[in-house]
């Protein structure tokens, strides 16, 4: 496969996304990886990913390949995203 395979890029993209997490505990890095993927892949990347890893020689990340594949039980270690500083609480935006 060439470099420029779409499959190979959605490997490539999710190993790196895995490197992010290895430092955590495994439950949290694979809900870290899941929580990622879920939130900014489209479903037809996720699912080729998938497809793609049926084959022997995939070079996913274990990591990765487990938070694809189950629904993760632990909270991911990343905060979830909040648009409204006031949700925050005070002291959260430095804009005054």
């Amino acid at each position: 496969m060439s470099a420029v395979d779409p499959n190979e890029k959605l490997v490539r993209m999710a190993n790196q996304i895995a490197a992010f997490f290895r430092s955590y505990p495994q439950d949290e890095a694979v809900a870290g990886i899941h929580k990622h993927v879920t939130a900014f892949w489209t479903p037809r990347m996720r699912d080729q990913l998938v497809a793609y890893c049926e084959e022997a020689d995939h070079g996913l990340d274990p990591l990765a390949l487990t938070a694809l594949k189950i629904a993760p039980k632990a909270r991911s270690p990343i905060p979830d995203a909040v648009t409204d500083p006031h949700e925050q609480g005070l002291g959260a935006s430095d804009a005054g």
